[in-house]
């Protein structure tokens, strides 16, 4: 009995080993003639887009090796030293098998991982679909505008439309049947940069994985993404026209702070500008002739600078004339007014009545003197 019992417990433990490695173990087997001792690098990207090496060993009659820990699965890359190109997967806990031929390192197979299984499943499928966009667009340029060449474009063309509605639909479904998937974090990065899904979709999706993806880099990331959005369309509403200005304030040039609304005239522009930005500096002029044209009769301008540094954005008010009311974070595109109106891009204004409603965005030269005069009657 004492022995059964013994037994027992040596296979439950050695089971839970197996479902719990400790660690991971890359078995890298190599195709084709190489140099005895030719290194291998395991990388990850950092924080500046750049890779980072993380560990590196030696090719032995064909076959390398790694090992280590991981704390959670994050995708890292395989480089082999004097070969172009890279392999991509996902290390995690667990014995990852790694196979390529010399001359095809973006095609190696890797498997032995549930994260790694699911990622090649995932890129075999996109690099099938992709063949085909290739073979399509291949045929497009191939078309001859004569005897009927347009009706194919054409056809092509709404053949090429097809395809990218299904590849759109391969991911989301992909993303939606793999909730424990890193892939599936990495793939709703992307599409909340490229603006592909809906961002209700995209929450929906997020809320359906697994704890431990929401808590991986990329997991996180897609929360920050999607918590950004949400920031900027609500920006985006509250600085529509129609809408009341939101009220901010912030230091200017002497370290005081003031505010939108203690300089409020009949009619207020609040110009986002920078000392760097090359099409605010030639707009200035024009800002100019409109304030001095109309500041005594209720023309009040705030212009709030985007600029990296106090001593640029103060000697760029002198250098352009602007004798107006400025603040400055001096955040760049940090600024946290910037974000409070959804500015992505500067040059970019907004002109308020004498309510503080927002009647216009974003007018340059005569246009603007236009609608101030308007405005002032």
């Amino acid at each position: 009995m004492r022995h059964s019992l013994l037994l027992l417990m040596v296979l439950i433990f050695a089971f839970s080993c197996t479902q719990n490695p400790e660690g991971y173990t890359i078995k890298g087997e190599m195709r084709g003639e190489f140099e005895e001792g030719t290194k291998v690098f395991l990388k990850k990207l950092g924080d500046n887009g750049q890779p980072i090496e993380l560990d590196t060993t030696l090719i032995v009659e064909g076959k390398f090796e790694f090992i280590g820990a991981s704390n959670a699965p994050e995708l890292h890359y395989i480089f082999i030293d004097k070969l172009p190109g890279y392999t991509a997967l996902i290390l995690e806990n667990g014995t990852i098998d790694f196979s390529a031929q010399k001359d095809s390192l973006g095609f190696a197979k890797v498997e032995g991982t549930m994260q790694n299984e699911v990622f090649f499943g995932y890129l075999e499928k996109s690099r099938e679909l992709s063949e085909r966009a290739r073979a399509i667009q291949q045929d497009m340029n191939g078309v001859n505008g004569a005897n009927g060449g347009e009706s194919t474009a054409m056809a092509l063309a709404d053949e090429m439309k097809e395809l990218q509605e299904e590849y759109k639909g391969f991911e989301v479904n992909f993303i939606k049947e793999n909730p424990k998937a890193l892939i599936a974090a990495l793939l709703l990065d992307r599409a909340i940069s490229a603006n592909a899904i809906e961002l209700d979709s995209v929450q929906t999706m997020y809320n359906n994985l697994s704890q431990e993806i929401k808590d991986s880099k990329p997991g996180k990331k897609v929360l920050e993404a999607i918590e950004r959005v949400k920031t900027a369309e609500k920006a985006a509403e509250s600085t529509a026209i129609g809408a009341k200005a939101p009220e901010f304030s912030g230091p200017n040039p002497d370290g005081k702070v003031i505010s939108l609304n203690d300089i409020k005239g009949k009619v207020t522009l609040v110009d986002f500008w920078a000392a760097w930005c090359k099409p605010c500096r030639a707009e200035n002029p024009n800002v100019v002739a409109v304030y001095n044209k109309y500041h005594d009769k209720g023309l009040n301008i705030v212009g709030v600078s985007l600029d990296r540094t106090a001593d640029a954005w103060k000697k760029a008010i002198v250098d352009d004339g602007l004798e107006w009311n400025h603040i400055s974070n001096i955040a760049y595109f940090d600024d946290k007014i910037a974000k409070m109106y959804n500015v992505t891009a500067i040059p970019a204004a907004f002109l308020l009545d004498e309510n503080g409603v927002i009647v216009a965005k974003n007018l340059r030269g005569p246009a603007l003197e236009a609608k101030v005069a308007e405005l002032l009657n």
